[in-house]
C-alpha cells in the first residue's frame, strides 16, 4: 500500500489573475442559481424506506450480519451526518472566502463578484442543511447527536494560515464532486429528495472548486519558503483535527444506531459497525479528496518533496485504516 499521496513538486510559474476563469464562474453561477423551496424541496419529504447514502460511501454493504432494514437505517444515520458535516464546513468556508475577497476589492471586479457570489451560495447551503436536519429529525427517533459545534470548529480552522484553510477547502469541494458524480448520481435506490439535495449542491460546488484552486494558487504565490513550510504544518494539523472530529462522530452515530435498532448485536458485531463507520467517514471526508488527481497535482506543484513526505506520513495511519 502506497501511503504517500503526493508527487514531487514542480517549479512554480509566475502567478497572474486569470480574469476569464473568474468571469466564467460568475456566468455559470447566474445561470444555475437555485432556490431551496422552489427547486430543491418542492414540498417533499424524505423517504425513510430508502437509503440516503450509496453503499460506496456508507460501506454498509460490508456488514452482512445486518438485515437489509438495518443497513438502510445505518445509511440514513450516515446521510444525516453527511448533511450536517457540509453545513459545518461551509461555516468556515464562507467566512474565509469573504475574507479573501477583500484582496480583489480594488482590483479585478470579476474575481470580486465571483467570490461574493460564492459566499452568498455558501450561506444558502448552510440554510439548506439546517432545514434538512430538521426534516430528517422529524422522521427518525430522538437521540441523534452531531457532536461538533460549527462556530467552535470554524474558530479553530480560521486560526490557521490562509494557505492551509484554502487547501482544506479545495480538498472538500473537490470530493463533493467525486461523491456526487461517482456514487450518488448513479444510484437509483436512494431517497429521491436526498439525492436532489446533493444534485443542486453539486451544481454550485462545481464552480466553488474552481475558485478554491484560483485563490489557493494566488495565496501560494505570495508566501516565502518559510511561510509555506509553516502552512504545510497547519495543513497537517487541520487534517488531524478533522480525523479527531470523525472519530467522535463515528462513535456517536454508532451509539445512536445501537440504541434505536430493534435487536441486540454481539460485541464483535458492535465493534465491526463502529470500525466501518470510522472507515467510511475517513474515506468520505479525507481520503476521497486526498486521492483526487486534481488536488494531488495542485498541491504537488506548491510543495517540496520533503513537505510531501511529511503530509504522506501524517496520512499514513488514516490510509492504513481506510484503504481504497
Amino acid at each position: 500500500m502506497q501511503t504517500a499521496v503526493l508527487l514531487e513538486s514542480q517549479p512554480a510559474a509566475s502567478f497572474r489573475i486569470d480574469s476569464r476563469r473568474y468571469a466564467k464562474c460568475v456566468e455559470v453561477s447566474k445561470r444555475i442559481r437555485w432556490d431551496i423551496d422552489r427547486d430543491v424541496l418542492r414540498g417533499r419529504q424524505f423517504d425513510f424506506t430508502q437509503r440516503f447514502l450509496p453503499d460506496s460511501l456508507s460501506k454498509v454493504n460490508e456488514l452482512a450480519f445486518l438485515t437489509a432494514s438495518e443497513r438502510t437505517l445505518l445509511s440514513q444515520i450516515q446521510g444525516r451526518t453527511y448533511a450536517n458535516m457540509f453545513g459545518l464546513v461551509e461555516r468556515f468556508i464562507g467566512a474565509k472566502m469573504l475574507e479573501v475577497s477583500r484582496g480583489h476589492a480594488l482590483g479585478d471586479q470579476s474575481a470580486l463578484e465571483a467570490l461574493v457570489r460564492f459566499t452568498d451560495e455558501e450561506l444558502k447551503h448552510q440554510e439548506l442543511f439546517r432545514r434538512i436536519e430538521r426534516m430528517i429529525a422529524d422522521g427518525m427517533p430522538p437521540g441523534y447527536e452531531f457532536t461538533p459545534r460549527p462556530n467552535d470548529v470554524a474558530s479553530v480552522v480560521l486560526g490557521k494560515s490562509t494557505w492551509a484553510v484554502l487547501g482544506v477547502t479545495c480538498m472538500i469541494e473537490l470530493y463533493t464532486q467525486i461523491h456526487y458524480r461517482e456514487s450518488i448520481a448513479p444510484d437509483g435506490g436512494l431517497s429521491a429528495l436526498y439525492k436532489d439535495v446533493f444534485l443542486f449542491h453539486w451544481r454550485e460546488e462545481s464552480q466553488h472548486a474552481i475558485l478554491d484552486e484560483l485563490e489557493w494558487r494566488r495565496e501560494d504565490a505570495r508566501l516565502t519558503a518559510e511561510e509555506r513550510d509553516e502552512a504545510v504544518s497547519d495543513l497537517i494539523e487541520l487534517v488531524g483535527a478533522v480525523d479527531g472530529l470523525l472519530q467522535r462522530q463515528a462513535q456517536a452515530d454508532g451509539t445512536y444506531f445501537f440504541d434505536i435498532s430493534r435487536r441486540p448485536l454481539t460485541p464483535g458485531e458492535t465493534a465491526r459497525v463502529r470500525a466501518t463507520l470510522l472507515r467510511a467517514y475517513r474515506w468520505q471526508y479525507i481520503l476521497a479528496g486526498a486521492y483526487d488527481e486534481l488536488f494531488h497535482g495542485i498541491l504537488a506543484e506548491m510543495i517540496t518533496p520533503q513537505q510531501g513526505a511529511r503530509i504522506g506520513a501524517a496520512l499514513a495511519p488514516i490510509v492504513e485504516s481506510a484503504p481504497r
